[in-house]
């Protein structure tokens, strides 16, 4: 189960994809909440982190582009300073009282575009960093070591947001992202070699496209999470926080989010030892578990009850991911993963910024109990979509372990 973590290149990876999401966790929090101290608007949050997304999904492509022609921890170090530099400049604007949301809003739209090179990079260095047989387990493995520091990171956002301000949860998170950047200077992977010479941009963005659309489950699964993923997110960003401020309180919700990635790591233990031939199928039906969260802040926001249902949503996401990470890297070729993760990205991304921006209109306009019902639709809808897809339920798990099995 563990067999991955002989492998130097795979620790260091993990190492700093954990370290990473230990500051992103305290940043997500302390981000809502000093937008929220400068202006008091559900609608000024939503424009701040829509910004962030909306920059994030126009950088993609380019993100795919750079990790597939360049060492693919090279760009993961660059990414990693970007970050560090945009966060720590947003922690000292807000520890110092000097912050403007729009200075806010141009320095979370920086750091959002150094994500979008961080994410394909990511994604496509894993199976550099383990043998075939042990992608499973290696995606899982990192997938677990990135929800337990979601676990802390949210915990102790919560907390560190009520005690001394939301500057010094983002001064955490630039300090993270320069140790993150330590760990991937130093990983050591053969390069995917490229299975024809390079070309220009255009034409590597077009080679990806292909890629991308030659798949039926790829696509579907995207177009899927397209509208799944706006409901969550709008959700989580916008209005758990407003919702929180108003009944539970700031740290309550940093325990919420801190339930939910708790759940996320118990996934990852369960998707380590499954073993099933539709696994893309099994991780697909597990995000009908992500309707629970928004009918509960709809219908019951006390802490105890958010906090399990949480937990819930979390097992469900976490099956999905390892199934997704895993089906891209069995089933498309290593020296176009990039540029299909990106295509995933955009598309799965793709309105998030709609929904961050929308829903705080949308509460306004139609009252907020009604806009969480609405987004509890949005995931179940989605959800039922791709699995009705014939290319999503019949897709083959062919790791070796299981044919082994």
């Amino acid at each position: 189960m563990f067999a991955p973590l002989r492998y130097p290149a795979f620790r260091l990876l993990t190492a700093g994809r954990v370290i990473t999401q230990l500051g992103d966790s305290v940043a997500t929090i302390a981000l809502a909440f000093a937008v929220l101290d400068l202006t008091g608007s559900v609608v000024s949050l939503g424009l701040v982190v829509g910004l962030r997304s909306f920059m994030s999904v126009l950088s993609l492509l380019f993100g795919g582009v750079v990790a597939d022609r360049l060492p693919r921890h090279l760009v993961l170090v660059g990414s990693s300073a970007v970050s560090a530099l945009s966060q720590g400049a947003l922690a000292f604007l807000v520890i110092t009282g000097s912050a403007t949301v729009p200075v806010v809003a141009v320095l979370a739209a920086i750091n959002g575009v150094a994500v979008a090179f961080s994410w394909p990079a990511s994604a496509a260095i894993t199976p550099q960093t383990a043998p075939a047989k042990s992608w499973q387990q290696a995606n899982a493995l990192v997938r677990l070591g990135v929800s337990s520091s979601k676990i802390v990171g949210a915990s102790a956002g919560g907390l560190l947001v009520a005690v001394v301000g939301p500057g010094w949860g983002l001064a955490l998170d630039a300090l993270t992202f320069a140790l993150a950047g330590l760990c991937f200077l130093l990983i050591r992977v053969p390069r995917a070699a490229p299975a024809t010479e390079r070309t220009s941009m255009v034409r590597e963005l077009a080679e990806g496209w292909r890629e991308f659309v030659s798949r039926r489950w790829v696509w579907v699964v995207v177009v899927g999470f397209m509208f799944l993923n706006a409901a969550v997110v709008g959700v989580l960003q916008v209005l758990g926080p407003a919702v929180a401020d108003a009944t539970i309180g700031r740290s309550a919700w940093g325990l919420v989010l801190a339930a939910q990635t708790a759940g996320m790591a118990v996934g990852a233990v369960i998707a380590m030892r499954l073993r099933v031939r539709r696994l893309l199928f099994v991780g697909c039906a597990c995000m009908l578990l992500d309707v629970v969260l928004p009918l509960t802040l709809a219908i019951s926001p006390q802490t105890w009850t958010l906090v399990i249902m949480a937990f819930l949503a979390g097992v469900g996401l976490e099956q999905f991911g390892v199934a997704w990470e895993t089906s891209m890297q069995q089933h498309i070729p290593a020296d176009r993963l990039a540029r299909v993760y990106s295509y995933d990205a955009i598309g799965s991304f793709l309105a998030v910024p709609i929904g961050e921006i929308a829903i705080g209109p949308a509460a306004h306009a139609f009252g907020v109990t009604e806009t969480l019902f609405a987004a509890a639709g949005v995931i179940a809808l989605a959800t039922l979509f791709m699995l009705g897809s014939r290319s999503v339920r019949g897709l083959r798990n062919t790791s070796p372990a299981l044919s082994a099995g």
